[in-house]
């Protein structure tokens, strides 16, 4: 990945493109060209029989700087980046600040193309390729552009474990609509990743989550419920609320079935001994409120949240970001 900075002082991740895969969006480009270059020579040469040879040769001339120069720089341009063999690859041509490329970007690297690509057979762009860091030919550096790779294999996402069976519905009347999308991204990556935390840290930094979070929501965490089962719940609510504000109420019962709510007072046995252990809900040795899980008794039945009639969406108190 290489780190481009915008104008705006936004810093991009993009992936250079490495060159057999230029190589062959370029082979693919001059494949393309040679083959409209031939078909113009044929009608050139047809229809210009009668003039002379200076005639014929200015043509032909002319021909070769439209199609093989000019061409390539006018696609470029008009594509914003993505020629025939670029598409092809997956490819794209930037500036070096991320934003798509001019006509004075194509113009140089179309230029500067002809010394290094068509004159040297790609010998000078393959050795300026491997000596830049980011696979940068000599039209890439005097022009200000990067190729670089629009196709990335999509990183499988982290699983969000579910809350504890005797949790669902437990939190379906917070107000979450002032939670800001920074939290709520905290909150995620830390339930993706707290397997491979350290107890006492991941213990701590739960707590410090579901503080923040309890202060945005007005309501206190309940006593006795571990930290990270409080945060799982809560995303769990907030993905139940925005499956029903989209789909409708199928969709958030949907949601919630995946950890089902049992009818009456959770047994020891059946509690967080599944999932929250296996999740890491339950605190680390030494941890403060390590011993203060809820008994059997304490646990409270989950509520069955009702059936919305498939016209209706209630009021869930959530706003989406912009």
């Amino acid at each position: 990945m290489s780190e481009l900075v915008t104008g705006e002082a936004v810093a991009l991740e993009l992936r250079p493109a490495r060159l057999p895969s230029r190589a062959l969006a370029v082979l693919l480009d001059l494949v393309a060209a040679m083959a409209v270059y031939v078909a113009v020579t044929i009608v050139l040469v047809t229809s210009t029989a009668s003039l002379d040879e200076a005639a014929q040769t200015a043509l032909s001339i002319a021909s070769f700087v439209l199609v093989l120069v000019g061409g390539p720089i006018a696609v470029e341009t008009l594509s914003h980046g993505r020629s025939l063999g670029k598409m092809a690859c997956g490819l794209r041509v930037v500036r070096d600040d991320g934003g798509p490329i001019r006509f004075r970007h194509a113009l140089v690297r179309g230029l500067i193309g002809v010394i290094e690509i068509l004159m040297t057979f790609g010998i000078v762009a393959c050795i300026a390729s491997f000596v830049s860091a980011r696979g940068r030919r000599l039209g890439d550096v005097f022009a200000g552009t990067l190729v670089v790779r629009e196709r990335i294999p999509v990183a499988r996402t982290g699983f969000v474990p579910p809350p504890p069976p005797w949790l669902s519905g437990r939190f379906a009347e917070l107000d979450l609509s002032a939670v800001p999308d920074g939290l709520w991204l905290a909150v995620r990556q830390y339930l993706t990743r707290m397997q491979q935390l350290d107890p006492q840290v991941g213990w701590s930094m739960a707590e410090r989550l579901a503080s923040d979070l309890a202060e945005r929501t007005g309501a206190p965490v309940p006593h006795g419920v571990p930290p990270a089962a409080y945060l799982a719940a809560v995303v769990q609510e907030r993905q139940a609320r925005e499956a029903r504000r989209a789909f409708g109420g199928e969709a958030a019962r949907a949601a919630t079935s995946a950890a089902p709510a049992p009818a009456g007072p959770v047994a020891a046995a059946d509690a967080p001994a599944v999932d929250g252990a296996a999740a890491g809900f339950r605190p680390p040795a030494g941890a403060p409120g390590a011993g203060s899980e809820p008994s059997d008794g304490e646990r409270p039945a989950a509520p069955v949240p009702p059936a919305v009639p498939a016209g209706e969406r209630p009021r869930t108190g959530f706003v989406p970001p912009a």
